[in-house]
């Protein structure tokens, strides 16, 4: 299971250098999102071709399926539900969600907001992996979850 954000991940802070992308420019200009043109539509298949299933870990919720999902060519996806956890013991506030979503089940973890408490509290079950915000989703960080999912799952 991967679980994906979508802000720093896949709407990297910074524009991507990835070259113009026509249909998701006019989709960002007509949503009045214009950070929705730094997507990548290249990420949709390969995340598709990691073979595990997919879900979005993201404060945008079912907006994920109805805006993101589309532009990456990618079908509906589950969304986490977040709790109320208000004292967070000095996790990320997505922490305890995910492993309670996970039910036992390895996972990946695809953030820009991780941090080393997050590690600590998933060792052995996950890969927490944190995300250059700025740069968004390389090819090396799909590298290193093909590795771990090779290895783990």
């Amino acid at each position: 299971m991967l679980f994906l954000d979508v802000d720093g991940p896949l709407i990297p802070l910074a524009p991507r250098d990835t070259g113009r992308h026509p249909a998701v420019e006019a989709a960002a200009e007509r949503l009045g999102n214009p950070l929705l043109a730094r997507l990548d539509p290249a990420d949709g298949p390969r995340l598709l071709t990691l073979g595990c299933d997919l879900v979005w870990a993201t404060t945008w919720g079912e907006d994920a399926n109805q805006v993101i999902g589309p532009l990456l060519g990618l079908p509906p996806l589950p969304v986490v539900a977040w709790g109320d956890e208000v004292d967070t013991g000095g996790l990320h506030w997505k922490t305890r969600d995910l492993v309670a979503y996970a039910a036992g089940r390895p996972f990946v973890w695809v953030d820009d907001e991780i941090g080393d408490p997050d590690r600590a509290f998933v060792a052995g079950e996950a890969l927490p992996h944190r995300v250059d915000g700025r740069a968004g989703l390389t090819a090396a960080d799909f590298a290193a979850v093909r590795a771990w999912l090779a290895a783990y799952c």
